[in-house]
């Protein structure tokens, strides 16, 4: 029974009789009599067939409720329609009638449901407009908010900004001054270098004839006489002549050879003392004595004091440059002494994080000391702390640059996870350790300093702080190694960095290709002006990094 009912829904009876319906409907005027006859037949035709499966259907039906199934049913249901020939039903209605009432009431049910779906259609739009609207008012009221903040912030700031620039400008001149008094003394001891060395060349081709004078004489002595025995006594006086001038001289080239000596000695210390001047400024001094705290329209703790907000935007730009070009230069420096694309890109990672490292350990002594030094002195209603930090901002060129960048290299030897080749050092990358030194300290200067995010190769990786590498497996959940660091201030993120996601990521060393050897790191607070070492066979032409990221990009900036 269940079989036949539902292959008699598959077949869709219903619906063909209905499309039939409405096609001769609408070729009805078109048609012939004739026509319209045999369609007409033919939609009998195709309900005779259905009314014969229904009647199948009953009588199933009738035969599953056993021998009297379905009896008072058929009597009081279908009965009186036989007996009315399918077009009464109790005689009350005809068969036009209760057509016409089925197909009004179809007809006003499609009608409802059509203006239901239009009126919830329409409150859906409604809804949307008016969350939109109240969006719109919200951001007017935030930038009418942030456009007062920053009036008031543009009043109270602008006589402040003036003070600033003045005695940065004032600092510049001193600073000019002192470099040019510097440069006249580095002239003076260079001409007096060209006088050593003109001396010593001088010397040398005295040494070189009386070296010669004294082999034609020794060849003198070992020549057999050819000649009687008066030119023999006379060869043997001009042999003892010779001989004893020859020894005249020799005693006074070898008080020169002292001089030339001496005159080395010097040269060599004027090399060396030019070469400190010019490289290794002197360790500055922390002199507070004369320094007097002077209040100003905001306070140098604030987030929104001038010396805060100019600087932290021209920080981060210049953390963006050194990504877009510092580290770039970086990396074709190391590539001329290592193939190793993803060794190299771990050495700027860890040289930039030991900067700043070393640069916060610095900073943190040198506020120490001058929180020590001004609690001396200081007097008024301004805090100490607001104090120590209007000092900080004045004097951010009291950095032992030379020395953070020692301690930078240092760090790196003592790395398990980076190499170089042998008789290659990490002095090769100094000028990007110096820039990165320099920056660090200057971020951790601010009263709200900025930092770099704490990374650890195989952890997870986090789209909110780095963005991947274009070699990256973009599936793979965990870092294999880190390329650029991120920038935070708190908790918030300022710059994304970039790491290098690699399924299989862990926290072993990476296989070295060479020997790890290194050689020993330079000597505390200075450098060696020369500096040995072989460079790589493989030499490759000056090409940027792979990463897609040119020059001209730099890292994106979230705040």
């Amino acid at each position: 029974m269940a079989e036949s009912l539902r292959r008699l829904v598959n077949i869709g009876t219903f619906s063909v009789l209905q499309e039939k319906l409405e096609k001769w409907l609408s070729d009805y005027y078109i048609n012939s009599c004739d026509q319209n006859t045999a369609r007409c037949c033919e939609i009998i035709e195709l309900n005779a067939k259905v009314q014969g499966q229904l009647f199948k259907l009953l009588s199933l039906c009738a035969q599953e409720g056993g021998l009297y199934g379905g009896t008072n049913i058929i009597k009081s249901r279908l009965l009186p329609w036989l007996g009315q020939n399918f077009f009464t039903s109790g005689g009350a209605l005809t068969a036009d009638t209760s057509l016409s009432v089925l197909a009004e009431a179809s007809a006003k049910e499609r009608e409802l449901n059509e203006m239901q779906t239009i009126y919830e259609k329409s409150l859906d739009e409604l809804e949307v407009e008016l969350r939109s609207t109240q969006a719109e008012c919200q951001n007017l009221k935030d930038e009418l908010q942030e456009t007062k903040i920053e009036l008031d912030r543009s009043l109270r700031s602008s006589t402040s900004d003036k003070m600033f620039t003045e005695l940065e400008f004032n600092d510049l001149r001193r600073k000019l001054a002192e470099a040019e008094e510097e440069n006249k003394a580095l002239r003076a001891k260079a001409g007096l270098l060209n006088d050593y060395q003109s001396e010593v060349r001088r010397l040398r081709e005295d040494i070189a004839l009386l070296t010669t004078r004294r082999d034609v004489l020794s060849s003198m002595s070992r020549s057999p006489p050819q000649s009687p025995a008066l030119s023999i006594k006379k060869t043997e006086l001009a042999y003892s002549n010779g001989l004893r001038e020859a020894q005249e001289e020799i005693s006074r080239l070898r008080i020169r050879c002292g001089l030339v000596d001496d005159y080395e000695r010097k040269i060599q210390n004027l090399r060396d003392e030019l070469y400190l001047s010019s490289s290794v400024k002197p360790r500055p001094v922390l002199d507070t004595s004369t320094y007097r705290y002077k209040p100003g329209l905001s306070s140098p703790l604030s987030i929104d004091d001038p010396v805060q907000r100019i600087r932290q935007q021209n920080y981060i730009a210049r953390f963006n440059d050194m990504f877009a070009q510092d580290r770039l230069d970086a990396m074709d420096t190391l590539r001329r002494f290592s193939d190793d694309h993803e060794n190299n890109q771990r050495i700027i990672f860890a040289a930039i994080s030991e900067a700043f490292s070393a640069a916060k350990m610095e900073f943190r002594q040198f506020k120490m000391k001058t929180r020590a030094n001004l609690a001396k002195t200081h007097y008024g209603p301004e805090t100490l702390e607001e104090a120590v930090q209007d000092y900080i901002n004045r004097n951010t060129d009291l950095v032992d640059v030379p020395g953070l960048v020692s301690d930078v290299i240092r760090a790196l030897n003592r790395n398990p996870k980076i190499f170089l080749p042998p008789d290659t050092t990490y002095a090769i990358i100094q000028p990007f350790i110096r820039e990165a030194v320099k920056l660090a300290w200057q971020m951790s200067s601010l009263a709200h300093p900025l930092d770099i995010a704490v990374a650890s190769d195989a952890e997870l990786f986090d789209d909110s702080k780095y963005r991947r590498s274009y070699d990256s497996e973009y599936t793979a959940p965990l870092v294999n190694h880190h390329i650029w660091p991120c920038l935070m201030q708190g908790i918030r993120v300022l710059v994304k960095g970039e790491a290098h996601t690699r399924r299989g990521a862990s926290l072993s060393s990476p296989t070295r290709g060479r020997s790890p050897t290194r050689s020993l790191s330079p000597g505390l607070r200075s450098f060696s002006p020369a500096r040995s070492r072989s460079v790589s066979p493989s030499r490759f032409a000056r090409s940027r990094s792979p990463s897609p990221l040119r020059r001209s990009f730099s890292p994106r900036r979230v705040i």
